[in-house]
This record gives C-alpha cells, structure tokens and sequence, in this order.
C-alpha cells in the first residue's frame, strides 16, 4: 500500500515536472540567449529527478545532497531564464513556467521532509520572480498558485504525521490492552487451578469434620493443620511451589515445624528452566532443615531469588536464635 501511494506520487510529481519543462521549450519568441534557457530546463530537470528518485534506507526524508541541488537550482533557474529574455519578454507564458516548476520542487522538499529547504526555496522564488516581473505582475502570474501549494503540503504533511503518530499510539494501546486482557486470563486461570488444588485438599477434611460435628481425632486434627498450612501456602506463595517443595514443607510440618511461605513477586520475569532450579534448590534445603519455625520469603532483591531463613523452638526474634539462612541467588552461580 505504502509502495503503491508512493508509486502514484512520484508519477504526479514528474508528469508536472515534465509539463512545466515542455512548457519552457515551447516559447513563441526566440530568447536572447537560448542556452541560458535550456540550461535553466537541464538543471531543472536534474534537480527535480535527484528530489524525486533519491532515496535513504528506511526514510522518506530527502538526502542532503538532493536538497542543496534543490535548493541552487532554486535560485539559478529563475536567475538563468531572466538573463535569457529581454525585458518585454519576461512576463511571456513560456517565459514564467519557472513560478510553478520551483513551487513544485519546493513542494517535494516539504513532502520528503525538507520543510526548511522548501520554505527557503518559495521565498527565493518570490524575491527572484518580483524582481523579473515586479510583485504585482508575479503573483498575477502563477506566484499565487506556487504559494497555495507549499502551504496546503505543509499543512498534509503535518496532519499526515500526526494521523501516523495516532495510529502508532493507539496500536501501542491495543498490545498494552491485548496483554492485559491475555495477563488477566491467566491470572483467572491460576486463581481457579488454586481453587480447585484447595477443595481437592480441605473437601474431605472439611465433609468428615460436618459428618462428625467438630468432634476429630489427633491425627484428624493433625491433617486439619497440614492443609490449612498448605492452602496458605498455595495463596501467598505458588510460584515457589513444586510437588517436592511441598512434600518437603508437608514433612517439615509433621515434625512440628511451623513453615511460612510468602511471595513478594521475587520470581516475576525469572525464566522457567532456572525457576524450576530454585525450586529444586529450595526442596533440598527444607528437606535438611530442622527449626522449628521457617520462613520462605521470595523478595524483590535484584541478586537474591529467595531466602530461607529457621529459628530454633521459643526463641525470641533477635538474631542469636537463628540457625539457618539460605539465600537462592537468582542467577545461577
């Protein structure tokens, strides 16, 4: 689509750069000096083929070499065709095709984006043109229409660019919704995989404490504990979790140990096959544990993964009563 708008232009562009050319050469007057005149239309033609065709990677914007050549053939063409006629002659059709030749390079410039060069270029085309014709005469014969076409560009090129920087914008907007939208999903996902691991561990415990009215034996209330401690971890901690972490903190609770997993987010953005390794990493280190009270904490540290931290049975909470710390670094050493 871009290929063939462009296509499309560049064949505007050069049909009209050949009819203000055919048009010079088709003069009814013999001019003083003819070879100023082709060299006017050769030069022309040079510039407005350079403006057209040349082309830098991955950009509409003119190359600087193609500007400057629009930018000198701007003030030589007007200057080359005035020494060429005598005075009487100037204001000749023939004679003025350099009004609308100039306004269209300057056009060019503006919609390769040129703005500077091709304003440069229009206010060269009026001093040049006002002091061949004088003012009056000049926008009485074609100057008017040169001016009209570098503004109406001016004023494409700015809403062009900003209808691009809209649909940019708003194509952001859609990805950020379409990942939020495909976020929420798998939020929904997990919450009801939790859901259900939950009804799958406490259904049975909770039917058998209804059929027995409250009424549980040790060992009932001992697995009354275990997945009151396992649904707890299921919600402040999945992503910690593997069949082996849990296994490891199921055991450590049938010892008496009291386990708490929390899960700050530590692990967001960490790749699956080293989550997999800090998991296994965690289960050997709970499997060898022996406080009595442990904590598993996955912080946002940008070195630290997760940190496993035990104290020993009714101590206080300074730093002599810890014995063991852990820490799961979250790139592998």
């Amino acid at each position: 689509m871009r290929r063939s708008v462009r296509s499309i232009t560049t064949a505007l562009a050069l049909g009209f750069a050949l009819y203000f050319a055919a048009r010079a050469i088709w003069w009814i007057e013999q001019p003083r000096g003819p070879l100023f005149m082709v060299a006017a239309i050769v030069l022309y033609l040079a510039a407005i083929l350079t403006a057209v065709l040349s082309s830098r990677a991955g950009t509409v914007r003119m190359p600087i070499a193609a500007a400057v050549l629009a930018l000198i053939a701007s003030a030589a063409v007007p200057t080359l065709v005035t020494l060429a006629l005598d005075p009487g002659m100037r204001g000749a059709p023939f004679a003025t095709w350099y009004i609308g030749a100039i306004g269209l390079l300057a056009v060019i410039c503006i919609v390769r984006r040129n703005p500077l060069i091709g304003w440069i270029m229009l206010v060269i085309l009026i001093a040049a043109a006002s002091v061949s014709l004088g003012m009056g005469e000049a926008f009485t014969l074609g100057l008017v229409g040169s001016i009209t076409w570098v503004v109406v560009a001016q004023l494409l090129v700015l809403f062009w660019d900003r209808a691009v920087r809209d649909t940019e914008r708003l194509a952001d907007i859609q990805r950020a919704v379409s990942a939020w939208h495909a976020t929420q999903l798998v939020r929904q996902r997990e919450r009801r995989v939790r859901a259900q691991r939950a009804l799958a561990i406490a259904g049975p415990l909770l039917t058998r404490t209804v059929a027995a009215h409250g009424a549980l034996t040790a060992q009932e209330r001992l697995e009354a504990r275990l997945a009151e401690g396992t649904m707890r971890d299921e919600l402040r901690g999945a992503s910690l979790l593997n069949d082996s972490v849990r296994q490891a903190i199921s055991d450590a609770r049938v010892r008496g140990a009291v386990v708490t997993v929390f899960d700050e987010g530590g692990l967001e953005g960490t790749e699956e096959e080293r989550l997999n390794e800090i998991r296994d990493e965690l289960a050997e280190v709970l499997a060898k544990v022996r406080s009595n009270r442990v904590i598993i904490r996955a912080g946002r540290d940008d070195e630290i993964a997760v940190t496993v931290v035990g104290r020993e049975a009714g101590g206080a909470h300074d730093d002599d009563t810890v014995d063991l710390w852990h820490a799961i670094r979250r790139v592998a050493d």
